[in-house]
């Protein structure tokens, strides 16, 4: 961090608490001149350059720490956070989304076999009683940092002989290209929860670090193909949705 602190970068007397004031300060050099990973001042030479008390720098900190700016690494101090991926919400390939985003994507096949489905998944899928379907378990990673561990149902009679096929790479790509089919339309549900022991195992986290989790149930001209779930690190991915003031259309109407 610069040591010259210009008039913007000092905290004054005024209606801003101080500790408010010290956050945005830190939040400009952050964003502006650390790069992920970079260690930030201890609190004392924090105090002694803003000239407030330690009370304030541990508490602008620690409100950078719940936004996910800063991350703390016990015994070795405070560490500028890595940066989140915006994850949207559209019908894309993993591999194709890192791509996009200039990263080497990678993908470890972990399962793939025939198994009967829970009813939930039997439903989605339109399979029979006692039908079974394809079970997909993969890892997926960037730049060889592990990001997502998949685990998804697909419908046999739509996919026969899925487990033949190159399962290390884009999915939707084989799909399209032995198949024929094109998953075209999706419903997908997005919600939080604490990282069991083998998913975490598998991310390289704790155990209880958040995920973000995303069941999709996607079909293609109507005819539904699969069934997949996905967690991501919650500590390298955020969702961003643009919202306007339309009002769905009620129920019951002409499709």
């Amino acid at each position: 961090m610069a040591q010259t602190a210009t008039t913007a970068d000092r905290v004054v007397d005024g209606p801003t608490p101080k500790h408010a004031q010290l956050r945005e300060i830190l939040r400009r050099t952050i964003e502006r001149e650390l790069p992920p990973g970079s260690p930030i001042p201890s609190e004392r030479e924090l105090a002694e350059r803003y000239q407030v008390s330690r009370l304030t720098v541990r508490s602008a900190i620690g409100k950078l720490v719940e936004e996910g700016l800063l991350t703390r690494a016990r015994g070795k101090g405070t560490f500028t956070a890595t940066r989140r991926m915006e994850l949207q919400l559209y019908l894309m390939s993993f591999t194709d989304d890192m791509r996009r985003r200039g990263l080497t994507p990678a993908t470890e096949l972990l399962h793939c076999g025939l198994e009967n489905p829970p009813a939930e998944t039997a439903g989605a899928l339109g399979l029979g009683p006692r039908e079974p379907a394809y079970r997909l378990v993969r890892r997926r990673r960037a730049d060889g940092t592990p990001l997502a561990v998949e685990r998804g149902w697909y419908h046999p009679g739509r996919v026969p002989g899925l487990p033949d096929l190159d399962l290390t790479s884009s999915l939707y790509a084989q799909l399209a290209q032995h198949y024929d089919l094109r998953l075209d339309h999706a419903r997908q549900t997005v919600w939080s929860e604490a990282a069991d022991r083998e998913t975490a195992r598998l991310l390289g986290i704790r155990t209880g670090d958040p995920l973000l989790v995303f069941r999709r149930v996607s079909s293609a001209s109507g005819v539904p193909v699969e069934d997949m779930t996905s967690w991501y690190r919650g500590d390298r991915y955020q969702v961003s949705m643009q919202l306007d003031r339309t009002v769905p259309a009620e129920h019951g109407g002409n499709p």
